[in-house]
């Protein structure tokens, strides 16, 4: 028997590790992992299709992290073992992975794209498809269970090069995919062929997977894409996190877009299932402006709906949803499959949610299968902008100009240094709603999902949760005044000074 510690590479709904040693700790997904997991993934496919079929049709897909060739060889010899043949896309995002099994001239029967998302370079991990979505985490569970009781089947091999891996153009086919429903949506009035001929849109791609964007899809619908950075995959990441939520990532591009004087800049994550904006006038459409966005685009054709959001969206977004754009407001867990889980949920009871997205850009639309995809995303607000400008001389920053925001939004997160931390995090939970009772102006928010969420008056409101896979308590807050920020952390110093396992440093 291996020491391979296949329970430890789960990570919510994929599978994730190190896959590149460094000085001061080894490689646990390493190619010899893959093998097992390419063979677990085509057993289980084997076991739970519908439609049985000899020799399955697999696809391997990958961002740029710098083990992604060594670890697709790897899949895809576990996969010869089991019985598939293997499709390599080489370069790809992680939607057109899931869109490998449902466009014509693919149709794979199961697909994992290789990819860590915003990770470090010596992180990777794997995400998993069938055509009906991504595969839950007790999917991903009983694939880590299979290779663990088959490890013989495999280890024995000792094969690393796969016999026969046949090279598709799948993020080609993927970005035909995109530009036809960009056409399909546009208004008569507005140019057909070069929708966006009249419009300069600048890229950075964080050095990831996303770069195809700029040359498949902008430029052959007609922008000026000059300015443009970062577009060539680099597993080193060297100019910034490939993370929309990063801070200087999020400078990076607007400063692109000032120096250009670009009408709009998009920023992706190495694997670009998640995406943020900027307008012409440099600002930053990401998290709850973010949300505003697709919500008034999605709202407009769909009036009353409902939009599915995590737990740490503002007053001001729920006001906005509700009291501006005529929708609701359903605030839920954060984890995007928990908020596309939900809104699946609430579609199966005939209400209608087109929409759920997460502040960390995650964005999946029902029209699109519920598919968490920056791509599709940004084709949504490229579509708008096309019509905004033809039809009514408008800019896509319009849209969100009533969102009114908290001044200061800040994040903390405190250990709980226990090894059976979910229990004493839970209690800390508990006593919180306590505690407030005696505080003036402090009442817990209704209708919360997930943590203590407490609203102070105004804009001002906090959120204490447990982080969702770490013995850690996560402390969000926004609020318009220093003042309101000071006192609402020093009452819950107060509060958490009588739990010593927990690290409330960050608080002071």
């Amino acid at each position: 028997m291996s020491n391979i510690n296949w329970k430890k590479l789960l990570s919510g709904t994929d599978v994730r590790g190190k896959a590149i040693a460094t000085e001061n700790e080894e490689a646990n997904l390493t190619a010899e992992v893959a093998v097992g997991i390419g063979f677990s993934f085509v057993s289980w496919l084997k076991d739970n299709l519908d439609q049985k079929q000899q020799k399955l049709k697999v696809a391997i897909g990958h961002d740029s992290r710098l083990s992604a060739e060594k670890l697709k060889d790897a899949l895809a010899c576990g996969m010869e073992l089991a019985g598939a043949r293997v499709y390599s896309t080489g370069l790809a995002s992680t939607p057109a992975m899931f869109m490998s099994t449902l466009l014509d001239g693919h149709q794979y029967d199961g697909a994992i794209m290789i990819t860590a998302s915003h990770l470090p370079y010596d992180k990777n991990g794997f995400k998993f498809f069938t055509r009906k979505g991504g595969l839950e985490k007790e999917n991903v569970i009983e694939i880590l269970n299979l290779a663990a009781e088959r490890e013989s089947e495999f280890l024995n091999s000792k094969a690393t090069n796969p016999e026969e891996i046949n090279e598709i153009d799948l993020i080609s086919d993927y970005a035909e995919h995109i530009k036809s429903i960009i056409r399909k949506n546009l208004s008569p009035k507005v140019d057909q062929k070069q929708p966006l001929a009249d419009f300069k849109i600048v890229v950075d791609a964080g050095n990831g997977s996303g770069g195809f964007f700029t040359d498949k899809i902008l430029k052959s619908l007609g922008a000026d894409t000059e300015g443009s950075k970062f577009l060539e995959p680099d597993g080193n990441f060297p100019n910034h996190a490939p993370n929309p939520e990063d801070k200087e990532a999020m400078h990076s591009i607007q400063q692109t877009v000032l120096a250009n004087e670009a009408d709009l800049g998009i920023i992706f994550d190495t694997d670009v299932d998640r995406a943020a904006v900027v307008d012409s006038s440099g600002q930053e459409i990401n998290r709850n402006k973010l949300i505003a966005l697709a919500a008034a685009i999605v709202l407009e054709k769909n009036p009353g709906a409902t939009i599915v959001t995590d737990s740490v969206t503002s007053v001001g977004l729920k006001d906005f949803i509700e009291n501006k754009l005529g929708g609701v407001h359903h605030r839920f867990k954060r984890g995007y499959k928990n908020v596309i889980n939900e809104a699946k949920r609430l579609e199966s009871e005939g209400i209608k949610a087109p929409l759920a997205i997460e502040t960390s850009g995650h964005a999946a639309f029902k029209e699109n299968y519920f598919l968490d995809d920056g791509a599709y995303l940004v084709a949504k607000v490229l579509i708008k902008m096309a019509n905004l400008k033809a039809e009514e001389s408008r800019k896509i920053g319009d849209l969100i100009s009533e969102l009114s925001e908290a001044e200061i939004k800040e994040e903390y997160r405190m250990t709980i240094q226990l090894d059976d931390f979910k229990e004493y995090g839970q209690q800390i939970l508990r006593d919180l709603k306590d505690y407030i009772q005696d505080i003036d102006n402090w009442v817990i928010a209704p209708k919360n999902y997930q943590g203590v969420r407490v609203n102070c008056g105004d804009n001002d409101w906090f959120l204490l949760r447990m982080s969702l896979h770490d013995p850690v308590l996560v402390l969000n807050v926004e609020c318009d005044k220093k003042e309101s920020l000071d006192y609402i952390l020093e009452k819950l110093k107060v509060f958490l000074d009588n739990y010593s396992s927990v690290n409330a440093e960050t608080l002071k």
